[in-house]
């Protein structure tokens, strides 16, 4: 499908603006056994789908940005994971334009919002270690929810302005996109060849720069201000506090990161593998970490069991 191009006669044609009716997702080129690999990511999908259930235990104002990271990881993988296997495991790889624009807004929306519930967590980590007398006062309730109110709403104006400017592209000539969803580089630059794709290209290079790098260095600031506020604090409390935190960290910005400064010499395969697993991997390892390495969160869960197994004791005694 290498070949498939724009059809004029098929084409929407908008005071000039060429809109196909449909894109070709190519997703791995010539990879033998590949539905395996997307059966491995359906029951990723699943066990992510279950363990977040898991996060959604809000009993603090630092939770409700665990509750947030909880939400946005199980959106994001329901944005991407089953429309992948429908496209490949049933070969469905044809979508509409405006599909493509739909599942391109909502992919970027939740990973845009992933990234930013990281650097909300940072914050609040920062502010109990080096202000601990000031983090009842700063980290409430109110301030927790406007923080992750005005994080959605950046979230949904940068992903939103993206779409926006592919809408004023036309796509004359290939409609194969070489990635496993509607990526937004693939597919503006199919448009390239009839269009000025100068500003798809700032949104491109801006776009990874606000959610991946700046997040990323201020979560690397704030632990040095943390390094530094170690040396008068007990220094095992700290450490088993952020832990949890920069393993959070480290799996999703890593592969993600290493993706996007290498792109021009990573083959397609090797980056879609990579983009897809770091797509799925984080929202099922991230309740399992928090679970296991956060205190708090393990007596929260604890409690919650112990009510509902009380809740069933009572429930036969009542009936009698």
């Amino acid at each position: 499908m290498s070949y498939l191009t724009s059809d004029p006669n098929q084409t929407e044609n908008t005071d000039t603006i060429i809109r196909p009716p449909y894109f070709f997702i190519s997703g791995f080129i010539d990879i033998p056994h590949m539905k395996y690999y997307y059966v491995f990511l359906c029951f990723v999908y699943i066990i992510s789908l279950v363990n977040n259930q898991v996060m959604i235990l809000p009993s603090s104002p630092k939770y409700i940005a665990v509750f947030n990271l909880a939400f946005t990881d199980m959106c994001g993988s329901t944005a991407l994971v089953p429309k992948l296997l429908d496209t490949f495991l049933f070969s469905r790889q044809l979508i509409s334009y405006n599909q493509c624009l739909a599942s391109l807004f909502f992919i970027f929306l939740f990973l845009t919002m992933q990234s930013f519930n990281l650097t909300i967590l940072s914050s609040d980590r920062l502010v109990a270690i080096c202000c601990p007398l000031r983090y009842h006062m700063v980290v409430t309730h109110r301030s927790m929810f406007q923080l992750t109110g005005a994080a959605w709403m950046f979230a949904g104006f940068m992903v939103l302005l993206g779409v926006c400017l592919i809408t004023r592209l036309s796509f004359c000539r290939s409609l194969v996109i070489n990635s496993y969803f509607c990526d937004h580089g693939p597919l503006f630059r199919l448009a390239s060849p009839c269009s000025d794709v100068v500003p798809n290209t700032v949104i491109s290079y801006l776009g990874p720069c606000i959610v991946l790098y700046f997040p990323m260095v201020f979560i690397i600031s704030s632990y040095i201000c943390i390094t530094h506020a170690l040396f008068t604090i007990t220094l095992v409390r700290a450490v088993k506090t952020c832990t949890s935190h920069l393993i959070l960290v480290a799996i999703f910005y890593l592969p993600i990161n290493f993706t996007n400064f290498l792109h021009s010499i990573i083959p397609t395969n090797a980056r879609i593998i990579n983009l897809s697993l770091t797509s799925v991997l984080p929202p099922m390892l991230n309740p399992i970490i928090y679970v296991l390495k956060t205190e708090e969160f393990k007596e929260s869960a604890k409690k919650l069991l112990s009510k509902r197994v009380a809740q069933r004791a009572v429930a036969p005694v009542q009936s009698t």
